[in-house]
């Protein structure tokens, strides 16, 4: 099998305005810790699949990290792992 000269994801600061628009704050420089692997990187590290919705994935295991899927009544977000947020008060 051979491997594509291009990459399917895109690194997790693609997923930055999102997040900003769900939490309010950018938090691409945020840790996260897997639950699968144990591993904590950067948000911005992780890897950010596009399809029916939004997948960030570990960059050590590849689990999921978080899912967005839009629906006709809003947004459907999970957040997995353990994550650490720091987001601006008022």
């Amino acid at each position: 099998m051979s491997v594509p000269d291009t990459a399917r994801w895109l690194d997790g600061n693609a997923a930055g305005g999102l997040l900003v628009e769900l939490l309010g704050a950018d938090v691409t420089g945020a840790p996260r810790t897997c639950g699968s692997c144990g591993q904590t990187h950067a948000v911005a590290s992780h890897r950010l699949y596009q399809g029916a919705g939004l997948v960030l994935r570990c960059p050590g295991c590849d689990a999921a990290a978080l899912v967005v899927t839009v629906t006709d009544s809003g947004r459907v977000v999970r957040m997995l792992g353990a994550w650490t947020l720091r987001l601006p008060t008022g």
